[in-house]
This record gives structure tokens, C-alpha cells and sequence, in this order.
């Protein structure tokens, strides 16, 4: 009866894991091949985001001291090169445009991005990122496949270029469906750079969502290491006490 129990709880536990990655990434997502310890790749996507997206999106629970910290930067290089909103360097990155402006222009403020992998995961952004393509039918000109009708404009096309849908073969009166998106203009970075470059954003987002993460993984080395010197420790305390025994 045990056994049953734990073979219920266990085959539970694994679809309720399997039904939120599934809910995470979304079906069929590219791998983003995110490091949130490559910092050369969180710098470039600072960059990235700080250049193109914090116009709109902002990073409330992250200051712009602790990315000088986490990312290797000094004050002076966050405040010349990352600072556009005219925060100090002790505040959180809050984007400048009034929340008014935002809906007259894209009918609704565009959300924070401090939690955004967090919730949707690094898959997705990264899937995201690389979905926007042309639309004459939306009132922004922009769509995208992963997110359909998002209120939002590309912010990287003039990197990647412009994206048109390729559509299938549809029946006769059937909605046509998007099988894949080409290139019909290029941007400033090739394909190749240009998936590095959404990978780098992507990766700074996710360092974004839990910065936390990188000292936990540097300090868990040294758990780790007291760990197996304590064991060592406890094996021959336990040697000692017991040499006598037998």
C-alpha cells in the first residue's frame, strides 16, 4: 500500500512539473543556451537592453549599483553607458516614459521585464524575441508568432531586419496559417549575430530575474566544500571512537 502511494505521489509530482515547463516554454521552443555566469554575454545584453528597451521596459527590482557589481562594471561605466533614464546610481532601473504616453501609444503600459523569465522562462523570451514580422493588418505594423496581437512594436528590428510570414497551403475558406518567418530586409547584424545578440538579452533578463543566483552558485562551491571536509572530519572521529570497540 506504501509502494502504491509513492508511485501515485511520484507520477503526480512529475506531470504537475511537466504541465508548468510546458506552460513555461510553450510548445516546440528554441533552446535560448543561456549562462548567466558568461558575464561577457550579460554585458553585451545590458547593452542590448539598455539601449533599445528600457525606453519602454522597466527593471524595478534591480538597481543599477548591484549590475555594477554582478556584471564587472564600475559606477562610471553603468552611469555613461546604461544610465538613459536619469537615475541615480543607487536606484532601481524605472523607465522614463510616463505611464499616460504609454497608453495613448500602445493602449496599455508596457509591463515590467524584471520577472519576465521567471514567468514565461528563458525559451520563450528568446523564441519571442526572434518571432516579430510584418503586419499591414495590425495597427502597429508588428506581429508576432509566439505572442499574437502584442501591443508592442519591434524594438530590434533594425538589428535583425524585417521578417515577413511565410504562409501553408490553406483549404479554401480556412484562415491562413504561418508556417515559418523569412527575411525580407536585412538589419545591421547577420542571422548568426543576430541570434547571439536576442541570446544575450535573454541571458541578461534571466540574470535580471534572480540576481541572487550568481553568489548562490559561488557560495554552494564552498558548501560544498565544507561539506566533504566535515564528512572527512566525521569519518575519522568516528574511526577513532570506535578503534577500541572491536
Amino acid at each position: 500500500m506504501t509502494k502504491r502511494y509513492i508511485s501515485f505521489f511520484v507520477l503526480a509530482l512529475g506531470l504537475l512539473l511537466g504541465t508548468t515547463a510546458a506552460m513555461a516554454e510553450g510548445p516546440e521552443m528554441p533552446d535560448a543556451g543561456t549562462n548567466i555566469r558568461d558575464t561577457a554575454s550579460l554585458q553585451r545584453g545590458a547593452h542590448i537592453f539598455f539601449n533599445y528597451c528600457v525606453g519602454c521596459h522597466s527593471l524595478k527590482y534591480l538597481r543599477y549599483e548591484r549590475i555594477a557589481d554582478d556584471l564587472g562594471l564600475t559606477e562610471d561605466d553603468v552611469m555613461s553607458n546604461l544610465n538613459f533614464t536619469g537615475g541615480k546610481f543607487g536606484d532601481p532601473v524605472i523607465s522614463h516614459m510616463p505611464e499616460d504616453d504609454a497608453q495613448k501609444f500602445f493602449g496599455k503600459a508596457p509591463p515590467d521585464l524584471s520577472l519576465e523569465v521567471s514567468a514565461k522562462g528563458a525559451n520563450w523570451v528568446f523564441a519571442y524575441l526572434n518571432s516579430f514580422y510584418l503586419d499591414p493588418k495590425s495597427p502597429i505594423g508588428w506581429n508576432n508568432t509566439v505572442l499574437p496581437n502584442a501591443a508592442m512594436p519591434f524594438p530590434l528590428w533594425e538589428l535583425q531586419g524585417e521578417q515577413v510570414p511565410v504562409f501553408k497551403q490553406a483549404k479554401p475558406g480556412d484562415d491562413p496559417e504561418i508556417e515559418s518567418l523569412k527575411l525580407l530586409h536585412a538589419g545591421k547584424l547577420t542571422p548568426a549575430q543576430y541570434q547571439q545578440a536576442a541570446r544575450d538579452v535573454t541571458n541578461f533578463l534571466e540574470y535580471a530575474s534572480e540576481p541572487a543566483a550568481l553568489q548562490r552558485r559561488h557560495v554552494g562551491i564552498w558548501v560544498v566544500l565544507f561539506l566533504l571536509g566535515f564528512t572527512f572530519l566525521a569519518y575519522l572521529l568516528k574511526k577513532e571512537y570506535w578503534k577500541d570497540v572491536h
